[in-house]
């Protein structure tokens, strides 16, 4: 496993686990960052990433990434 920060671009990833305490894994939940969700890394811009989830983009900060393991 790997944090999604290092992923490839355009390269569908499955997430394997989250990390962080409750309202970290809550959040991201609630964005569509769950386990077993696809996941494509789309761009990255001044430390935040625009990911594919879910058919929908997010954006999110680098550290939330690092969270996201695939």
């Amino acid at each position: 496993m790997i944090p999604l920060i290092f992923a490839d671009s355009d390269k569908s990833n499955i997430i394997r686990k989250i990390g962080g305490n409750p309202e970290v894994k809550q959040h991201l939940a609630d964005m569509g960052f769950v386990p077993g969700a696809e996941v494509t890394l789309i761009s990255e811009n001044n430390g935040n990433i625009i990911v594919n989830v879910k058919e929908t983009r997010v954006a999110i900060s680098r550290e939330m990434a690092q969270k996201i393991m695939i």
